[in-house]
């Protein structure tokens, strides 16, 4: 079994102007800057079989390549915060990309996130974070934006849990805007 998701790279600029958005939250483990991405779809435990399908059926999207941007701060847990994250400017070509890849896994057979698609970077997990804490990193970083970057590619990567952060590996690469 692989664990899988599709998610598009965050490069390294980009990841150098979201370090200092990383610190003093109690309770945040930070996640490395390698492990920056948005991602698309999670896809969770997939056999290996059903693992090649789902490289077939991801390389078959079309979508052109885009401009984003990050803007803003926010968190998951609405009374128990689980995630810090930097948000993603909405892009139309984004949620669409984001559809596809959900359309690919529901005609595997594969289930899909039930949650509305919120594009983000994760930028740290919480255990026992308090709930001012996560308001007052979203109040300092809500402002926030990114310069413009393009993404060219998506990805299909692996995770591998266990003795610190999940380690992530891209499987796949899919160009966009082919």
């Amino acid at each position: 079994m692989l664990r899988l998701f599709a998610a598009l790279p965050i490069r390294d600029d980009i990841a150098d102007w979201l370090a200092p958005m990383q610190g003093d939250v109690s309770g945040a483990s930070w996640r490395p800057r390698l492990n920056f991405h948005i991602t698309l779809q999670f896809f969770g435990d997939v056999e290996r079989n059903k693992a090649v399908d789902l490289d077939l059926a991801l390389a078959d999207i079309r979508a052109p390549q885009m401009k984003l941007k990050l803007s803003g701060a926010g968190f998951f847990g609405s009374n128990q915060p689980y995630a810090l994250w930097a948000g993603v400017a909405y892009d139309e070509a984004l949620a669409d990309l984001a559809r596809q890849c959900a359309r690919a896994a529901r005609r595997l057979g594969l289930p899909i996130e039930k949650r509305k698609f919120i594009p983000h970077v994760t930028l740290a997990y919480c255990h026992n974070t308090p709930l001012e804490e996560a308001l007052g990193f979203v109040r300092r970083f809500e402002h926030v934006q990114s310069a413009p970057f393009w993404a060219d590619r998506f990805h299909l990567y692996s995770s591998r849990l266990g003795g610190g952060p999940s380690r992530y590996t891209a499987e796949a690469d899919y160009p966009l805007g082919g």
